[in-house]
């Protein structure tokens, strides 16, 4: 029986071909401390094509409180929309296939809200992990502020305001007010939504308190594609808002645009090359730093491949910037036709 004092918590989960990770996501949600009678936890299945859907319907069997639902259009903000207007909670969770939470995690978010009545998200650090070599180094890459700048829910212990959390805890009041996800935005659709609820008056809390694991990209490729994806959809939420919400996400841009531009006047001048020289100086020592954090942070055999993934971290998200506003801006987002195109329709 629900306990009338504690607040309904409705759990948003879009998952997509997530069957290495799925059970063991349900499971440290399934397990959490907080009054189970006052959860419900909603699973929106992209159309999977592995077993996501079978490990699920088991799971629900066992649970009650698990719903498995359809997502059609594949995307988190669809399914973020969905499960806004069907759930029974007063406080939503945005949870991910490829997170896990500690057995706290529901109580410490209700604790923050009720310690922040301003705010209408709250969040914690995200601790980055993986099972092999490659994503151990790419986990500590994502934990360095060479990596990912100033993006304090990946960087460790810290508590404030922030423009941006990981896994939120919305209150449901404060969602509606500020209307639907931004369907259109395969990616960024968090940050679009956070900027709007800032806008709006309303605040994000970052809390050391509320701790989850998010297992990162195993791949070199994997990951590129992901800060690809990253970087060309910051576009359209910078034309919508007409600004960044912050000055880390147009870093890499302007990085990769500044190496560009003092390679093709190299061709002409010799001080182009010079600066252009000099600029790649810098970077390499800033590379050479990270390495050193990481080297602390995962251990010192990582530290070697560790500026090859400071790179495909800001050349990623750079060159799909760059591919994002060539698309959006100079094409006016024409020949963009279906969702494989990196583009989603309204």
């Amino acid at each position: 029986m629900a306990d009338e004092s504690l607040p309904f918590v409705s759990i948003i989960l879009p998952v997509l071909n997530e069957a290495d990770y799925i059970e063991n996501c349900l499971r440290s949600l399934m397990n959490n401390t907080y009054s189970p009678d006052n959860v419900e936890i909603l699973v929106f299945d992209g159309g999977s094509t592995d077993n996501t859907r079978e490990i699920v319907t088991r799971l629900a069997k066992e649970d009650s409180r698990i719903q498995l639902l359809d997502n059609p259009k594949r995307y988190i903000a669809p399914a973020f929309n969905h499960g806004i207007k069907i759930a029974r909670g007063e406080v939503i969770i945005r949870f991910d296939g490829h997170a896990e939470a500690p057995r706290d995690f529901i109580q410490r978010n209700i604790e923050v809200l009720n310690e922040h009545p301003d705010a209408w998200c709250v969040g914690g650090p995200v601790q980055t992990i993986s099972e092999n070599r490659i994503g151990r180094i790419i986990a500590a890459a994502m934990s360095c502020v060479v990596g990912v700048g100033n993006a304090t829910f990946r960087l460790g212990n810290y508590d404030g305001y922030v423009d941006s959390v990981m896994y939120g805890a919305y209150r449901k009041e404060g969602l509606l007010k500020v209307g639907p996800v931004d369907e259109f935005l395969i990616r960024t659709e968090d940050d679009d939504l956070h900027f709007r609820i800032g806008k709006a008056g309303g605040k994000l809390y970052l809390s050391s308190k509320i701790k989850s694991h998010y297992h990162c990209r195993g791949s070199l490729r994997k990951l590129w594609s992901q800060y690809f994806q990253y970087g060309y959809w910051r576009i359209p939420t910078i034309i919508k808002h007409k600004q960044p919400s912050t000055v880390r996400q147009v870093v890499p841009l302007l990085f990769v645009c500044s190496l560009i531009v003092l390679a093709v006047g190299g061709i002409v001048s010799q001080i182009f090359r010079v600066l252009l020289i000099g600029v790649l100086g810098i970077y390499a020592l800033g590379l050479a730093c990270g390495s050193i954090q990481v080297g602390k942070r995962a251990g010192w055999k990582y530290a070697v491949l560790a500026p090859l993934i400071f790179a495909i971290l800001h050349f990623a998200y750079g060159f799909g910037s760059l591919w994002g506003i060539l698309r959006f801006i100079l094409l006016g987002g024409r020949f963009m036709s279906k969702p494989g195109d990196l583009k989603l329709s309204r």
